[in-house]
């Protein structure tokens, strides 16, 4: 599903460079859940939003379901976003004024969905994170614990093949944590490939495989079974 080849990273102030990947090599494949652990600066983000096709690499290959998107314009990677990926944020990025209904919606609305297709999945995914009771709440009336959870149900209401999960459970109690992580254990029986950046062990252990960079260098688990 996911193939960096010697991936490169390179950001330029002025005279100053600084090379945030160096040259990374790593394979997902289809139905894996896998973390992605570093310190601060190590390169997560940058890993992440490559992935997420939120930025270019300024180097080598990234195979994104048999499609090399390393030299893609920013509206072809748009139209990939759209359709391959969702995305969960640590701070669930939900519009405050609008209903969890109305912020799972939004996604469907960019794809053109007519209504009657929309009111289906909104429901259906609503109902898998154990919220249509709520939809029409607003995120403030909401616990941090369930305005995560509409935010995995927009992740996934385009079905996109791919979930990408930005520090989930960091804004959240140990409790709504671990069921934020059983969610995502689900999605990963069911098929999707997910892909969680935390610097949280525990949380990390839910995952298949750990992926952990240093210095813009991924130093184990690049591949499933064995270390790069």
């Amino acid at each position: 599903m996911i193939r960096f080849k010697n991936i490169t990273k390179v950001y330029q102030t002025g005279n100053v460079s600084f090379e945030a990947l160096r040259g990374v090599n790593m394979e997902i494949g289809q139905g894996e859940f896998v973390s992605i652990m570093g310190p601060s600066g190590s390169g997560k983000s940058t890993l992440m939003n490559i992935i997420g096709c939120l930025d270019t690499p300024s180097g080598g290959s990234y195979l994104l379901d048999s499609e090399n998107v390393a030299g893609l314009t920013f509206d072809q990677l748009s139209e990939i976003r759209n359709k391959k990926i969702g995305f969960v944020f640590q701070n669930f990025n939900l519009l405050p004024y609008a209903t969890a209904y109305e912020n799972v919606e939004l996604p469907m609305l960019y794809n053109g969905k007519n209504a009657k297709e929309r009111k289906l999945r909104v429901r259906k995914y609503l109902e898998l994170v154990g919220l249509w009771d709520w939809a029409e709440h607003r995120p403030t009336e909401l616990s941090g614990g369930q305005q995560q959870r509409v935010a995995i149900a927009r992740a996934l209401v385009n079905e996109p093949p791919i979930i990408l999960a930005d520090e989930p459970t960091g804004n959240l109690d140990s409790k709504s944590g671990l069921e934020i992580m059983e969610i995502f254990n689900r999605l990963s029986r069911e098929g999707k490939t997910i892909l969680m950046v935390t610097h949280d062990q525990k949380i990390a252990d839910y995952s298949s495989r750990t992926i952990r960079i240093f210095d813009g260098i991924i130093v184990n688990g690049a591949f499933n079974g064995k270390d790069h």
